[in-house]
């Protein structure tokens, strides 16, 4: 298993006129956290699709336990639990700034030859960054 947390405070533009936030920036949010989950791999997104791999996401899946509220700090705690082979699974929690759950989420993406949209296995390069740091 691989995981990181990442933290993101809630910005006034993404709440809604309760001040929760707004569903949808929810994706967003997993998407900040799986980018960090590379980069604390050794390998930036960006480097990932220079090297001719896209990562689209076929599922993405979400439990609102409690809101987010405008200006708390979230930890968002991202995993992978599963080697990957074509696909990649990331699942998520979500803490507010007392250390509650608020969300729990997951995300399915698969791996895409860039150059001619056929559906790969994890590439080798990936794969090594991810065996590096895989504990049980």
């Amino acid at each position: 298993m691989i995981h990181t947390t990442t933290s993101i405070r809630v910005r006034y533009a993404e709440t809604d006129p309760m001040k929760y936030v707004y569903y949808g920036n929810y994706a967003t949010y997993l998407e900040v956290a799986r980018v960090e989950l590379f980069r604390s791999l050794g390998i930036s997104y960006d480097e990932i699709e220079k090297k001719g791999i896209f990562l689209p996401v076929s599922e993405y899946q979400i439990k609102y336990i409690k809101p987010a509220l405008y200006d708390q700090v979230l930890n968002i705690k991202t995993y992978v639990k599963t080697k990957p082979g074509v696909r990649i699974i990331f699942d998520y929690e979500i803490y507010n700034e007392n250390d509650e759950k608020i969300t729990e989420a997951s995300t399915t993406l698969f791996f895409l030859n860039a150059e001619n949209n056929k559906i790969i296995k994890c590439p080798e390069f990936l794969m090594a960054l991810i065996d590096t740091k895989w504990s049980k």
